[in-house]
């Protein structure tokens, strides 16, 4: 069986992955990146340190699993976004370490970027049909932007103007004393609070604002006068009417029916809840398909499988000319 080995290395998790080239999963590795208590993130320098040491680890760990499969090609994220100037350190870790394999492999190498490896991966099982056109909304701490999909094209729409909704979420938590990254501890603060729709949104056609709620919540940890509880779900609140507006405002510019949440924001089962029950009440014309949890955070299966489309089109192109 041929299979390619896809790496990934993102600001905040090491990962690797194995697929077949007709696009089953044969295995996947991923490791969160350290970040020391009370910070709230990491200087580029020390995520590559961090990869260099993890990623022998992931590949070992995912080759464990190849079985009898063959390793027929390689691809890595090369920089965030599929665009010339967009770049990361952190992400020639990986791409380094790629070119190395392939080339003691003697196979091909092959070049994906961060963001559409995401996608790629959140189309797994999501229900999203990826003939159709569809919106696609990539929420981390690294990004929040909207982009129109069609086939294997990404436009870019919008998104934040200013802060992530990951960025939300961590220094929001941090603030709180929670652990880095803060999602799963904010969301079960989250969980027990009731929200009251007390910070406003700021939406502008496909376009919107986060800092504003940062603010707002600094102040109030500050002051002492809001209980936790009721703080992590007024940020979870924000974001559900946040991103549902934008939403609404992207289909109506696109026509789309449908929309693909993915990154790390997106795999709270709270905000998934809370964006379900926003779009049935406002009857949003737009269906709401949402990745793996698994696959809805930094992974290096999208990009696996990017690599093993870009092999079978080599060699049906090698196929036609002869």
């Amino acid at each position: 069986m041929r299979a390619v080995l896809g790496i990934d290395t993102s600001c905040y998790t090491t990962s690797a992955a194995l697929v077949s080239t007709s696009g089953r999963l044969i295995a996947s590795s991923r490791r969160l990146l350290v970040v020391k208590e009370g910070a709230r993130g990491l200087m580029q320098s020390e995520g590559v340190f961090q990869h260099v040491k993890n990623l022998p680890d992931m590949i070992r760990e995912v080759m464990d699993q190849a079985g009898d499969a063959q390793i027929c090609a390689v691809c890595a994220s090369v920089r965030p976004r599929p665009a010339e100037e967009s770049y990361m350190p952190v992400f020639r870790t990986g791409e380094g370490q790629a070119r190395a394999a392939a080339a003691l492999l003697r196979v091909p190498f092959y070049a994906t970027n961060h963001q559409q490896g995401h996608v790629r991966a959140a189309m797994v099982d999501s229900g999203i049909e990826g003939g159709e056109p569809f919106l696609a909304l990539h929420l981390s701490g690294g990004t929040t932007e909207l982009l129109y999909c069609e086939g294997e094209k990404l436009t870019l729409l919008g998104g934040s103007l200013d802060l992530h909704a990951g960025q939300l979420v961590d220094r929001t938590g941090v603030r709180l004393k929670m652990p880095f990254p803060a999602g799963p501890y904010l969301e079960k603060l989250a969980m027990q609070g009731k929200a009251q729709g007390l910070i406003g949104v700021s939406v502008k056609g496909v376009n919107c604002c986060l800092a504003g709620a940062e603010n707002k919540t600094a102040k109030w940890i500050e002051a002492g006068e809001m209980t936790r509880e009721q703080i992590a779900a007024e940020v979870f609140d924000f974001l559900a009417r946040t991103i549902e507006r934008t939403i609404e405002a992207a289909c109506k510019q696109t026509g789309a029916k449908q929309a693909l949440l993915a990154g790390g924001v997106a795999s709270s089962t709270l905000l998934r809840d809370m964006l379900r029950e926003r779009a049935k009440k406002r009857r949003l014309d737009c269906r709401l398909c949402f990745a793996r949890p698994e696959l809805s955070g930094d992974n290096a299966v999208g990009v696996a499988l990017l690599g093993a489309q870009a092999y079978n089109k080599e060699r049906k192109q090698s196929a036609d000319a002869l």
